[in-house]
């Protein structure tokens, strides 16, 4: 009997722990994704929230592969360009929905000096470096702990980036966390390395609020009185000039198809936030499907945000039925200024060893 007792008490304990431990992981679920060519496993996260935002999240790239969010109707739809197999992604993507850096955006040549020292990184964009590189950290495999909490899922990547890859210095230890809390997606960012070196962190993601289709009928404000100008390889001619009776002017509410043909080759432009009213996260867009009325605003701890409206996409890109052609998506990309490095007037983009870069930014999804 006493044996039997104890049995018992061992099955019970043990189911308690069963439970408590569904209990405490059902807001989030760990899925294989599949295995690179060299081998490496990748792992699909699925967080849940208490308001019906699911956001999926893998470990190639740290990258957000779908965020599905309700309409007026309560219908989901996955409002972020993306795919649902790895293979897609290590095909070669425009960075939908990845962690770019060390480097997020453009730098000149791919050139830049730090204490009378010259760096030469790698080119891929033209004559530039984007985006960290031919092997960015979009293309890397990141280490991922889970965060539980009972209604705030998270998780928290991590990724060391070694001296001289792409031609940066210094060891960089980068780590990027994801929470789900209620209708905000929170993103933080923090980086320490043991070498002077440029860093400016940001994702990727794509957007389109309707789910498929043009995002020129989206409306889009910006809390952005300035820009700054680009040449004709999209690099920041070092101005800071107002939008103001410009077709950059998002300070009120504009359809994104209004004036796009205003602009040649359309909107990839880096917009300098207004400083920020007090304390905490400052205001930077506001993005509105009218037709579904679901929405999006964006919050950050960054001075700009680059606003691309999915120019580069060609049709060659199928995900399911969604063919993604030009104008499919758009980025709001909170960071530095492009080619920051190169340009002494710009907010300072090196970290020195010994400081910590941290920057956060809210995704927070909505309904009108």
């Amino acid at each position: 009997m006493k044996h039997f007792l104890r049995f018992s008490i061992i099955i019970l304990i043990a189911s308690m722990a069963f439970f408590s431990c569904s209990e405490k992981k059902k807001n989030l679920l760990i899925t294989p994704f599949g295995h690179l060519t060299g081998g490496e496993k990748v792992d699909l996260y699925t967080l849940t929230g208490t308001t019906g935002i699911e956001v999926q999240i893998m470990t190639y790239g740290a990258t957000i592969v779908s965020i599905k969010a309700p309409d007026r109707n309560g219908e989901k739809v996955n409002i972020t360009l993306g795919f649902d197999n790895l293979n897609s992604y290590e095909a070669g993507v425009p960075y939908f929905g990845s962690i770019v850096g060390r480097y997020g955006n453009r730098i000149a040549e791919g050139r830049f000096m730090i204490n009378e020292t010259e760096y030469q990184l790698s080119i891929n964009d033209g004559p530039n470096h984007l985006h960290g590189g031919i092997k960015g950290f979009d293309k890397v495999v990141w280490s991922c702990t889970p965060v539980y909490h009972e209604t705030e899922p998270g998780l928290k990547f991590s990724y060391q980036s070694k001296d001289g890859e792409e031609g940066y210095p210094g060891n960089l230890l980068t780590t990027v966390t994801y929470t789900l809390k209620g209708n905000d997606l929170l993103i933080e960012y923090e980086a320490e390395t043991d070498k002077a070196t440029p860093v400016n962190l940001t994702n990727h993601a794509y957007f389109n609020l309707a789910g498929k289709g043009s995002i020129l009928n989206h409306t889009l404000k910006l809390n952005a009185p300035f820009y700054t100008p680009v040449n004709e390889v999209l690099i920041p001619t070092g101005e800071i000039l107002p939008v103001e009776n410009t077709p950059f002017d998002f300070t009120e509410p504009y359809e994104i198809g209004d004036r796009i043909d205003q602009v040649a080759g359309g909107y990839d432009h880096n917009f300098v936030l207004a400083e920020p009213n007090g304390e905490g996260l400052n205001f930077a867009a506001l993005l509105k499907d009218n037709l579904s009325g679901r929405t999006l605003e964006i919050l950050t701890t960054e001075p700009g945000i680059q606003f691309y409206s999915g120019n580069f996409l060609d049709g060659s890109l199928v995900s399911g039925d969604i063919v993604f052609n030009k104008y499919s998506g758009l980025c709001l990309e909170t960071q530095h200024y492009p080619d920051s490095p190169n340009k002494s007037n710009f907010p300072n983009t090196i970290l020195l060893p010994g400081n910590k870069l941290q920057s956060t930014t809210i995704y927070r999804f909505g309904v009108e």
